[in-house]
């Protein structure tokens, strides 16, 4: 918000007007110098804020583009790692299901040499 000034007029200083409509007393001329090195002032402030500001607009849009590719990264790296623990835990499975076949075949073999040793002990 730009500051205002009230103009000082009394009845006293009342600017002349000429006929051409020029303002002609020197305390009004001065205090439009004044009241214009303030609007100056106030304007330079004012894009000087608004050059801050899009430095920082920048700075902030540079962030977000480094975060929205960190993370592109990441859920491709994530993708990545599923996709290889699939395949672990199908070879894992893969792996158990070998060995119970395994197991299951040296159960039979003990079991039937149990049998024919019981056989042989009893003859």
């Amino acid at each position: 918000m730009a500051p205002t000034i009230a103009l000082p007029f009394s009845a006293k200083t009342k600017p002349h007007h000429h006929h051409r409509g020029e303002v002609s007393t020197a305390p009004e001329s001065e205090v439009l110098r004044k009241r214009n090195k303030e609007l100056e002032k106030e304007l330079k402030k004012s894009v000087e804020r608004e050059e801050k500001m899009r430095e920082e607009l920048q700075k902030t849009w540079k962030r977000l583009k480094v975060a929205e590719e960190a993370e592109e990264r990441l859920c491709s790296q994530l993708g990545e790692l599923e996709a290889e623990a699939v395949g672990q835990a199908r070879a894992y499975r893969a792996r158990l299901i070998n060995l119970m076949k395994q197991l299951s075949e040296a159960q039979k073999l003990l079991q039937s040499s149990s049998k024919n040793i019981g056989l042989e002990i009893k003859v």
